[in-house]
């Protein structure tokens, strides 16, 4: 006991001397397992394509490009670990969710970690940006670009501030995802126009912080606001995954059948159904629940189908809100690959 003690007879000095980590790469390995185990099984790589979509009009340096879709995966795993968590998931991409496995408090101290990785990237974006900054007087060396000079002082999102950009738009997802918890706590029913306020906080806030680094990066196309297109995409996808979750096997197979019922969750089409007969309080009630079973969800399903027709009326909206996409890619010139994802994400009927 005696040879312990002494260890610390002179431990003051040993934290006065020149600072050295004493994390492991084993210690590290052992933080991010909540992380690794959910990246291990990739979904379906939207985000990625969008990325590539986008950068079809804005040619970001191939340096930066790799940085950027390092901390777009970084976030939107994250916020995939502590989404699962706040909703009481039981499934993602067909596999145990990461706190089943892991438990809540690491998983949750292990997304906050990868939410720090994310901003550390931010400072290898930084510092690329700026030589290219102190460079944009002489030609441009890319192969696509070679005879453009970017002039950064006109680009739409400020490079000297993408830590305030990224830190706003995490802001907006944090409120949006608040506000459906609250939603979903309280048992109180949005209107349609707080639900898609909601949605474009919440799903957009990811795609923003993707396309607004694009744009501060971008050799091409540095005056064009991109940021509404993105947003479009965004609200079409939450409603579209809001369908697909009531009404498609396949995501019965990968996150449970109807899981937005178990989770007690304000979704469009359940918004619809409510506010279209606020006096029938059938829906109101099953979400109160929190069914598991699946014949208490079916009622639901079917209500939602038959006598509220909401199912319908989600679809008309995403047809609409599709075709204006379209118009939009049109207008913006064409892009192959978000036309591609457009079409991949089309829905043209029922599911089951």
């Amino acid at each position: 006991m005696k040879t312990n003690v002494d260890r610390y007879d002179n431990f003051f000095s040993t934290l006065c001397g020149p600072s050295s980590s004493t994390w492991t790469k084993a210690q590290e390995f052992a933080l991010l397992e909540p992380y690794t185990y959910i990246t291990a099984n990739p979904g379906k790589e939207i985000l990625n394509k969008i990325i590539e979509g986008f950068n079809l009009w804005l040619n970001v340096p191939k340096e930066n490009l790799v940085v950027i879709t390092r901390v777009a995966g970084l976030f939107h795993n994250a916020s995939l670990l502590i989404d699962d968590i706040e909703d009481d998931s039981q499934l993602r991409r067909g596999i145990p969710v990461a706190h089943k496995i892991y438990g809540v408090p690491q998983t949750i101290n292990t997304a906050n970690y990868v939410y720090f990785l994310a901003y550390q990237e931010l400072s290898a974006l930084r510092s690329t940006v700026r030589r290219r900054i102190c460079t944009a007087g002489t030609k441009s060396t890319s192969d696509h670009i070679a005879d453009e000079k970017p002039d950064f002082t006109q680009h739409i999102i400020p490079v000297h501030d993408l830590d305030l950009v990224v830190n706003a738009e995490l802001m907006s997802l944090h409120r949006g995802q608040g506000l459906d918890i609250i939603w979903r706590d309280t048992l109180r029913c949005p209107t349609e126009d707080e639900y898609v306020n909601m949605v474009k906080d919440k799903t957009g806030g990811l795609l923003r912080i993707t396309v607004k680094l694009l744009m501060a990066c971008a050799m091409t196309n540095t005056n064009i606001d991109y940021i509404p297109l993105t947003n479009l995409i965004g609200i079409y996808y939450q409603i579209r995954d809001d369908y697909m979750n009531l009404q498609s096997n396949q995501y019965t197979d990968n996150k449970g059948f109807a899981e937005d019922l178990s989770e007690g969750k304000f979704s469009f089409p359940i918004v619809h159904g409510i506010l279209e007969k606020p006096e029938d309080r059938q829906i109101m009630n099953v979400l109160q629940k929190r069914p598991k079973s699946p014949a208490l969800k079916h009622h639901a399903i079917n209500y939602l189908k038959d006598t509220t027709r909401s199912f319908d009326y989600t679809l008309a909206v995403l047809q609409k809100l599709e075709r204006q996409a379209r118009v939009e890619l049109g207008r913006l010139g064409g892009n192959p690959v978000l036309s591609a994802i457009l079409d991949k994400l089309h829905v043209d009927a029922l599911c089951p």
